[in-house]
């Protein structure tokens, strides 16, 4: 109980010295022009290659490597991991939720770091077919996030299918690496045909996703103990995540990466939270699987018509309670806050209303909380709580609603 307690202070501690040494230090900046130079380079010498893939172009090819970014999107992946938590395979699913908010915290991370630019279009023919795809052009380019976050969950899937299945023999593993190589090199080429991604940003991906995934297979039963076993997990868990938003370097120039963060961040809070307090419930390893006699397909797609309207009812909730409290509480402790989306009565800084001496913060954290800014931006928190609000619902609120209705 006390080591705990000792590591979980240790962890924090470990996080704000840096978040401090690292602002003090300037090693964002100081990283930055050790490696945007060398990056930009490579993405400039890969643009023959780029024009090479894409001379061949079709409508087929178009359509399909569309259709298989989506697949492997934040969106999808946002959409698909409740349906696994509801098939029964909550240690899968928290696990992939838990890896994937990992991958995308380190990856966007780097990509900001970095601020590395995507391949020059229009020489190069860039295909964004969704309103997805238009937000990842808007983000740096190193490393390549589908390559990443493929890497990672198609080979943590894989692992945990032979895991889960004590009769594999060396012909179903060979298979199955095969699979998911071939899976990521569709991903990788796919990216570079669509105008994406330079090679470099590919390989980038690839190794970090390896490295992630080796990191994330040594670590992951540790995690999974202390979520659902743990001592003080909610606590902990929510000023980790506090931190993390304030750990997260600041790009060049702004871009989405920081936002698919805060989402994820939420969503992570939410599900250990969640799946913490009722593990005992609807979360232990003897609950209905899909396909059994306990949960027919009928059953799932039922749980489907009553639980994805509830999660979108407790999202659209969420969101308005944060848009509603979280000024009523800046306003309470004279923190000046700003909304560039939310509140259009906060549209822009108001700062400009504020006295001289909130306007011009003179702490070394107050000038960390505004980032360099004059005023906080307010839909970090309704964003992190909107999301934090559907992951909770997700392993909490729904499956409380089966229950109730026998489902």
């Amino acid at each position: 109980m006390e080591s705990l307690a000792l590591w979980q202070g240790a962890t924090l501690c470990g996080i704000l010295t840096w978040i401090f040494l690292s602002s003090y230090l300037n090693l964002t900046e100081k990283l930055r022009s050790l490696t945007q130079p060398w990056v930009t380079r490579h993405v400039i010498a890969g643009t023959p290659l780029i024009l090479q893939i894409q001379k061949y172009p079709h409508r087929v090819l178009d359509a399909f490597f569309s259709g298989l970014s989506c697949v492997v999107s934040v969106p999808f992946y946002t959409a698909f991991l409740p349906l696994l938590f509801w098939s029964g395979h909550g240690k899968l699913a928290r696990q992939m939720t838990l890896l994937m908010a990992f991958c995308d915290y380190m990856g966007n991370c780097v990509k900001d770091v970095v601020s590395a630019p995507r391949p020059s279009s229009p020489s190069i023919r860039r295909i964004t077919a969704t309103k997805d795809e238009e937000e990842n052009a808007m983000e740096y380019g190193l490393p390549s996030s589908h390559t990443l976050n493929t890497v990672c969950l198609s080979g943590y899937l894989l692992h945990y299918v032979l895991s889960y299945n004590e009769n594999n023999g060396p012909l179903m593993e060979v298979a199955g690496l095969a699979v998911v190589c071939l899976f990521v090199g569709l991903i990788g080429l796919g990216r570079v045909y669509l105008g994406m991604h330079s090679p470099i940003d590919i390989m980038g991906g690839l190794a970090f996703g390896l490295v992630i995934l080796a990191f994330w297979l040594k670590i992951h039963s540790y995690v999974d103990n202390f979520i659902v076993a743990g001592q003080n997990v909610t606590y902990f868990w929510t000023a980790l995540s506090f931190l993390l938003l304030f750990a997260y370097p600041t790009p060049e120039f702004p871009t989405p990466s920081f936002e698919y963060h805060t989402a994820f961040n939420g969503v992570a809070l939410g599900i250990v939270s969640g799946v913490q307090q009722t593990y005992n419930q609807f979360h232990h390893e003897a609950v209905p699987r899909i396909f059994t006699p306990q949960l027919t397909i009928l059953a799932f797609a039922g749980r489907m018509l009553v639980g994805i309207p509830t999660i979108l009812m407790v999202k659209f909730c969420s969101k308005a309670l944060a848009k509603w409290i979280l000024p009523v509480v800046s306003n309470t402790l004279g923190i000046p806050i700003r909304s560039t989306t939310y509140i259009q009565a906060l549209n822009g800084s108001v700062a400009d209303k504020m006295p001289d001496n909130v306007k011009q913060p003179s702490s070394y954290l107050q000038k960390l909380l505004y980032s360099h800014q004059s005023s906080f931006d307010v839909d970090t928190g309704i964003r992190f709580l909107q999301y934090a609000g559907l992951a909770w619902s997700v392993v909490d609120l729904v499956p409380s609603i089966f229950s109730y209705l026998h489902l």
